[in-house]
């Protein structure tokens, strides 16, 4: 019988395999799924280059933004408000956005960097109010979900959990959807870390969103109650769709145009739509094959092969702990040392 992996290592996995996914995606950036088909069907190694010539195992916006919150978590204290916690994420956000960060020209930006993140960022530099930067609704890409997972892992109090959620989605990302997707999200990565079974940490997903429903920020930025409620379907359908409506097996196989259910539920075919992005995470976690094997398969459906493939990975890891990662890919992701130091320190306190 295998051992189930331990908190730490679930914990650890969860963030290397953000990193992970991110890395192995980055390769096949904003490619369609026909051309990864036709040209890459043997990707299975982190490599590095793309559109933006990553080295092998460097960090995108998804990994960076990830560790930024990251670090809000590290200094923080069991004093600590939400807000606080929030303002320390957001400061996170300009120092790599303006280039102060690990392998980075000071001044210079990222690469790559979406365009709800940015506008979030320059507001915040602008006004210093964390809680009325975001990009509105209607920017409902995947920007916050890719790296909303520290807070799934590291805030043990379930209400704190969904409001820090909302709160740190919300400094670029605070249409509703993104909002919700968060909580939802951190709240299987919540069930995972805790040892729970698969089926039990969707529910507790769901059960995230519904919680989330009821914050007052909600109201603070005056979303209209109808539109409110049919977020809160959609994101929950999303969830839904993941575990019931599509497999990541035939996505890969057959493309998100021909796979059962996939025109449906994959309508812009991953390329960044936030409820997308965690239909696919959630139809990767349900998959029984390793990690190894269901990633390379994410990153295989194309568009936003990188965020897709963090996203899921960060569920994945969870689930199968560090160990699930294959070495190989481990021994170049850029802050894997880090985070495992990270990990350590915190799971200790």
């Amino acid at each position: 019988m295998t051992t189930p992996p331990t908190l730490r290592s679930r914990t650890l996995g969860a963030l290397l395999g953000v990193h992970a996914g991110d890395a192995l995606g980055a390769t096949l950036e904003f490619l369609p799924w026909e051309t990864i088909r036709a040209h890459h069907p043997n990707h299975t190694s982190i490599t590095g280059g793309g559109p933006f010539s990553f080295p092998p195992g460097h960090a995108t916006d998804d990994t960076d933004l990830t560790r930024a919150v990251l670090l809000a978590y590290r200094t923080s204290s069991p004093t600590t408000t939400p807000l606080t916690l929030t303002y320390g994420a957001a400061q996170h956000f300009v120092a790599w956005f303006t280039g102060f960060w690990p392998d980075r020209v000071a001044g210079e930006r990222p690469a790559d960097v979406g365009g709800a993140t940015a506008k979030g960022i320059r507001t915040f530099q602008r006004t210093g109010d964390a809680t009325t930067s975001g990009a509105g609704e209607g920017s409902a890409g995947n920007g916050s979900l890719m790296r909303c997972i520290a807070t799934g892992l590291f805030q043990g109090e379930w209400e704190r959990m969904v409001v820090e959620s909302d709160l740190i989605s919300a400094v670029t990302h605070d249409d509703p959807h993104c909002t919700l997707a968060c909580a939802g999200y951190n709240g299987i990565v919540r069930g995972l870390v805790e040892g729970r079974g698969v089926r039990e940490a969707i529910e507790l997903g769901i059960k995230a969103v519904g919680d989330a429903r009821k914050l007052p920020t909600h109201g603070e930025r005056r979303t209209p109650e109808s539109m409110l409620e049919l977020a809160v379907k959609r994101v929950e359908g999303a969830i839904v769709a993941g575990r019931d409506l599509v497999t990541v097996r035939e996505l890969a196989e057959e493309g998100p145009r021909e796979a059962r259910n996939g025109r449906k539920v994959l309508p812009f075919k991953g390329a960044g739509y936030v409820l997308e992005s965690l239909t696919i995470a959630v139809a990767a976690l349900v998959d029984e094959r390793g990690l190894e094997e269901v990633l390379v398969d994410v990153v295989r459906i194309g568009k936003d092969t990188d965020t897709n493939g963090a996203i899921a990975g960060g569920l994945l890891g969870a689930r199968d702990g560090v160990e699930g990662i294959p070495g190989t890919w481990r021994e170049k992701l850029q802050f894997a040392a880090e985070f495992e130091e990270i990990v350590d320190e915190m799971l200790s306190r």
